[in-house]
């Protein structure tokens, strides 16, 4: 695969660590695979950073504080807002700040993507059921084709990032979800398997069959070759 129009976006990989994230170890060893596989395929890699400021300027409406009045999340005056270290960006890769969850809202995101005549996003970062699934929805509604990297995501628990990934799945119409390795294959011009729901709200699912659900998204059949 070359660069045909398409772009990795990684939301938020910062250490900010209040969330309690879950198995977000495991998101870190698929980040640190998949940005040198987009590396050797020459294809931009563009990072979000959440930010709030000490002096809770521009903060959100009843944001969570500290004791001192400072932000409890992403405060600047800590190293929290930055990038993990084992997947910092190169000089060439773009880092984009932003002040709310989605990486659209108020930054220069969709900017870079048309000045790099993107077409193709290739999406992972956290937390899923926020940060993570706004930025899909805004990058949808301004007409990216979008890719998720469904191990490159997670929640503060297992029910939020199953429910978000199936919320996606059923409204996101041109949504298509992998898993890093099978990604890492379609860069490499191997075949790959990845899922697509058919139809429009596909994965209906209640308490009792999220689980299952989610499996069908994450355990795709289809397979093909570029």
């Amino acid at each position: 695969m070359t660069n045909h129009k398409s772009a990795l976006v990684l939301i938020d990989l910062q250490k900010e660590s209040n969330f309690g994230l879950d198995d977000m170890n495991h998101v870190l060893d698929n980040a640190q695979k998949i940005i040198p596989a987009f590396r050797e395929a020459d294809i931009p890699i563009i990072y979000t950073r959440q930010i709030n400021r000490e002096d809770t300027i521009g903060l959100s409406k009843d944001e969570p504080l500290n004791e001192d009045g400072t932000p409890y999340f992403y405060n600047d005056a800590t190293d929290q807002i930055e990038i993990f270290d084992e997947i910092q960006p190169s000089e060439n890769d773009v880092v984009i700040n932003k002040y709310r969850w989605s990486a659209f809202f108020d930054t220069s995101l969709d900017l870079m993507l048309k000045s790099l005549d993107v077409e193709h996003l290739y999406i992972g970062g956290v937390v899923t059921d926020g940060c993570l699934m706004t930025s899909v929805f805004d990058a949808y509604f301004r007409d990216y084709q979008i890719n998720l990297i469904h191990d490159l995501c997670t929640a503060s628990n297992e029910g939020a990032h199953q429910a978000a990934m199936l919320n996606m799945t059923n409204w996101v119409y041109n949504l298509k979800i992998f898993s890093t390795d099978e990604l890492i294959k379609k860069l490499n011009g191997k075949e790959y398997n990845y899922f697509k729901a058919d139809q429009v709200d596909q994965m209906q699912f209640t308490a009792d069959t999220m689980e299952a659900k989610f499996k069908e998204i994450t355990n795709p059949q289809q397979s093909t070759t570029d």
